[in-house]
């Protein structure tokens, strides 16, 4: 028996293969689609986007958020990223416009705009200005910046592109082991920035962290960040990243015996006639420093109360001689003389002119209540004197507070690099306007002094000023409330105040103090 299809039967069925087949035929085409990567590149000057006249930073495998300067083909960073970055002693004077980069044996400054530039007093020529000014802000060449700090940079074109290193230690690696394309996006679909050849090594961003859909985050020896499939690397591995900058070392003073130091009060050339009433008051001084010389303009000439017998004197005795230069002037702002390079020049110029003269062994600077804006320009003062106190074989010190974050700016690590010594003063834990009567300088206050100052300071620079003085408290009643007055006095004084008032003494262990 022979079965006949409806034709009808027969269209419909075929339609519906039609249909079937047209479905694959489109959920084929659409999982190839879907699975096929796409070729579309994308111009890194259209991915950049980097402005006419500047070049994208890459820092330490991070994209920085300002731009450099490319000026006549030369590269320029802002200072402050210098600063903040790269070399913290770099140093610009507003007032007259100057950049001043010191070393252990070099004052080297440069002004706007010229490609000479002096190292002490001998002029150096670069091939591109060192410093220019774009609107108000201060550019440095990024080529002289390289040449004194510790970091290193590649410059890359179209875009313009400038990868910085200035973090050094492990990295995370992993080499290209197939053929493959740093994109835009953690997708197949996303655009090309740049075609991966096997055995090429990418950088491995947070460490390999950054990871979706199988992409890693990477960046490329040229700063081209993009994701990169993870199954066309190589297994990563850590590499270290090395610096080739050798640091200049700053050569000082040692002195081969334990130095005991004290401050000689001169007030008039009366005073010099009495140091051998000051040494016979004391034993064991090895090291005199008498209060010579002041600021008295804003110019930085100096007011002296040097005298040469005192010095014969002193030698003749075995003690050096470190002269104490103060900014106790009322009429002299401290701001003023060291913010200005002519001024701060003529201070350090005289100060080694009146050591050389009177053949001091060192000088110790005594500038007290410096506010935060002259911080900075005290340091660079420092760094500008150590550089002729090194040249000379002057001993170079200076007077410091205890650490305390009211007086952070004072930089006592960078006073530890560039100084002989760094003497601190360890009292005044209360004083005059003090709310409580105290210690001087009780042992926990002096013990907290030396270990804060030790992670700032090398222990061979340290000197502690420790107080041979007390104060003498008064409690009163004014108008109905309590009130404290208290006068300082010498050791002496406070032992006959004592003793007429038929005190009895006791000893605090706690604070290492002797009371009654």
């Amino acid at each position: 028996m022979v079965f006949k299809m409806d034709k009808r039967k027969r269209i419909t069925i075929i339609g519906a293969v039609a249909v079937v087949v047209v479905v694959l035929a489109i959920v084929v085409s659409y999982i190839v689609e879907k699975n096929t990567p796409s070729k579309e590149v994308k111009a890194l000057s259209e991915y950049y986007q980097v402005p006419e006249g500047e070049a994208m930073v890459i820092m330490d495998d991070i994209v920085y958020e300002k731009n450099a300067k490319l000026l006549d083909g030369v590269l320029y960073m802002d200072l402050d990223t210098i600063k903040d970055k790269f070399n913290k002693r770099f140093y610009w004077d507003a007032i007259e416009n100057v950049l001043i980069y010191t070393t252990p044996t070099e004052i080297i400054k440069a002004e706007v705009g010229t490609k000479d530039y002096l190292v002490n007093k001998n002029k150096v020529s670069a091939n591109y200005p060192v410093v220019k000014m774009v609107n108000t802000e201060v550019y440095v060449a990024l080529p002289f910046v390289a040449e004194y700090s510790d970091m290193r940079y590649m410059a890359y074109e179209n875009p313009d592109l400038v990868v910085i290193q200035c973090k050094w230690g492990d990295y995370l690696f992993a080499d290209v082991e197939n053929a493959t394309q740093v994109r835009t996006g953690a997708t197949i679909k996303s655009p090309i920035l740049k075609e991966l050849n096997k055995g090429d090594r990418v950088l491995l961003i947070n460490n390999g962290g950054n990871q979706a859909n199988g992409f890693l985050t990477v960046m490329t020896e040229e700063g081209i960040r993009g994701y990169v499939r993870k199954k066309n690397l190589s297994n990563s591995y850590y590499d270290k990243v090395t610096s080739t900058f050798e640091a200049p070392v700053y050569s000082s003073i040692a002195k081969d015996y334990k130095i005991n130091l004290t401050w000689h009060q001169v007030t008039n050339q009366e005073a010099n006639k009495k140091l051998g009433e000051v040494i016979d008051s004391t034993k064991g001084v090895t090291t005199i420093s008498p209060t010579w010389y002041r600021i008295n303009s804003k110019e930085g000439t100096l007011a002296s109360l040097a005298s040469e017998s005192y010095i014969e004197k002193a030698h003749g005795m075995g003690i050096e001689v470190w002269a104490l230069v103060d900014n106790f002037d009322p009429n002299v702002d401290t701001y003023e003389v060291l913010s200005k390079t002519s001024s701060r020049e003529r201070l350090i110029n005289e100060l080694i002119a009146e050591a050389i003269k009177y053949n001091l062994d060192g000088i110790n600077i005594d500038f007290e209540n410096l506010s935060v804006e002259t911080g900075p320009h005290y340091i660079q003062f420092l760094r500008e004197l150590s550089v002729k106190c090194r040249s000379n074989q002057i001993v170079l010190s200076s007077d410091t507070y205890v650490p305390a974050s009211y007086s952070k700016f004072y930089d006592r690590q960078e006073q530890g690099a560039v100084l002989d010594y760094v003497i601190i003063m360890a009292y005044d834990e209360h004083h005059s306007k003090s709310e409580e009567a105290g210690s001087v300088a009780s042992i926990g206050f002096l013990q907290k002094a030396i270990d804060d100052t030790l992670l700032q300071v090398p222990k061979e620079k340290l000197i502690m000023g420790i107080p041979f003085y007390s104060r003498l408290w008064k409690e009163y009643t004014e108008l109905g409330n309590p009130a404290l007055a208290s006068e300082a006095v010498s050791m002496t004084s406070a032992e006959k105040t004592l003793e007429a008032n038929k005190a009895t003494k006791s000893w605090v262990f706690t604070t290492g103090d002797r009371k009654s």
